[in-house]
């Protein structure tokens, strides 16, 4: 069993530090925001998590979860420190790691026993050895000679399983420079689910560029077929048939490859950005970043035209919207399309009709000062009276609608489906002028060359 603090009580590190104490270990949670260490202690999580509620509480009650504000009751005494801060763009979208320095700083003032140092945030390449050097002056500037040493570690944690994610990692990433550390960080991981093989040890400045490389890549997966979808609008072929193709092929696989409104959430965005500022930094153009970045906004505009040019004029139309966090089975709003289409069609005027299984208290902070918006209890509140539903987040429960019952609440029996959630066919066979992404409204004919000879 090992003594373990993190730093951050986040989807990180409140998640990690659960599943931490869920293998037997003794770990402290520390955040200097005493309101959220207080709600914590009375068994509140400050965010929605599948899971994450009862793991807490069975591991708060077993005594091997605690938290603290207090770096001083937190700090010594401890094996191993996580840092799980907030890494927010700045306005040139580089990473502010101001948030890490000072806890390490923190951190160092109250070290008085060797440790090891994980990064678990995800930083620009150089940032372990940023806190490194902020350690070691701190320490000097004690008098005091205590050894440490820093792993990269960084996470792989989705937001709607992170729980499981962390329990049952497909691979666990430790950048390190010693052996020692490798031993320590190789017991830790130990008891969770992944085969010895995909734990992957490298050097520190790799695993710190590897996160970023792969939220790049699924960016860039999301932005070409949103790319491709508007194409095949164009042509007349449709993307989701096109989507089976190309998932087909073991090379490319299928992960990654549905079109929609355009991506969101607190990690691909700014890393993409990140990564961007970085190789600005060191004078190397990412053109295909620019490119990932101008589609996603472009997708969500291009949405929203589709829905004003069938709706024109908005002003005094009534919408409902299904869904408002940036993915299912979270209730985080951050940079969620839902949110950019609201801000839109707001200010064109139109009445909006809300409901997310999740996120409503969130949102109701953002938005409740519209009078142009009704929070509603449910999606069949919402269609009362509407001139058009969007589905802007695919909840599972959204798949299980009666559209009769729907299509009867409705001014106006239109869908803008933002995820290809419905079947086009089975839409139209209920009534509703459906719209989606990828999909020429009209089927289009087989060609008579290919029609069977009498």
């Amino acid at each position: 069993m090992k003594k373990i603090t993190i730093i951050g009580t986040g989807y990180v590190g409140l998640v990690t530090g659960a599943c931490l104490a869920e293998k037997g270990n003794r770990v402290t949670c520390l955040d200097i925001d005493t309101e959220k260490v207080d709600s914590l202690k009375a068994g509140k999580i400050p965010f929605y998590e599948p899971g994450l509620e009862e793991l807490v509480q069975r591991n708060v009650a077993a005594g091997r979860l605690h938290f603290t504000g207090d770096y001083n009751e937190a700090i010594p005494g401890t094996d191993v420190c996580f840092l799980a801060l907030p890494t927010p763009c700045n306005e040139d979208g580089s990473c502010n790691t101001s948030y890490i320095l000072k806890a390490a700083t923190q951190l160092a003032e109250n070290l008085d026993n060797d440790l090891i140092v994980v990064n678990k945030s995800t930083v620009p390449v150089g940032t372990a050895e940023d806190v490194e050097r902020t350690i070691q002056s701190s320490l000097k500037t004690r008098g005091v000679e205590i050894r440490f040493e820093m792993v990269s570690n960084p996470e792989f944690l989705r937001e709607g399983s992170a729980v499981s994610d962390c329990m049952n990692p497909d691979r666990i990433l430790l950048g390190i420079h010693s052996q020692k550390a490798e031993l320590v960080m190789r017991e830790l991981y130990t008891p969770f689910s992944v085969d010895h093989d995909r734990i992957l040890v490298m050097d520190v400045f790799s695993a710190e560029l590897a996160k970023y490389a792969s939220n790049a890549m699924l960016a860039t997966r999301l932005s070409f077929m949103n790319n491709l979808a508007l194409f095949c609008e164009k042509v007349g072929a449709d993307i989701q048939q096109v989507r089976k193709a190309m998932g087909a092929d073991q090379r490319i696989g299928d992960k990654y490859l549905k079109a929609g409104i355009g991506f969101g959430g607190s990690c691909l965005p700014k890393d993409v950005k990140a990564l961007k500022a970085m190789g600005a930094l060191k004078s190397h153009s990412m053109p295909i970043l620019d490119s990932v970045l101008e589609i996603n906004q472009g997708q969500q505009e291009t949405f929203f035209q589709k829905i004003e040019g069938r709706l024109e004029p908005l002003e005094g139309k009534t919408i409902a919207i299904w869904g408002l966090s940036f993915k299912p089975d979270t209730d985080d709003l951050r940079e969620a399309p839902a949110l950019f289409l609201i801000e839109k069609l707001l200010n064109a005027g139109a009445s909006l009709r809300l409901f997310d299984p999740i996120a409503m208290p969130k949102a109701k902070l953002l938005l409740n000062q519209y009078d142009q918006v009704l929070f509603c209890e449910d999606e069949y509140e919402a269609a009362k009276e509407a001139d058009a539903i969007i589905l802007a987040t695919e909840w599972n429960q959204f798949q299980f609608i009666d559209f009769e019952k729907i299509g009867a609440l409705m001014q106006n029996k239109t869908l803008f489906d933002g995820r290809n959630q419905y079947q086009k066919s089975e839409m139209q066979k209920l009534g509703f002028d459906y719209f989606c992404i990828g999909t020429p409204k009209e089927a289009t004919p087989l060609s008579s060359a290919y029609a069977p000879t009498q």
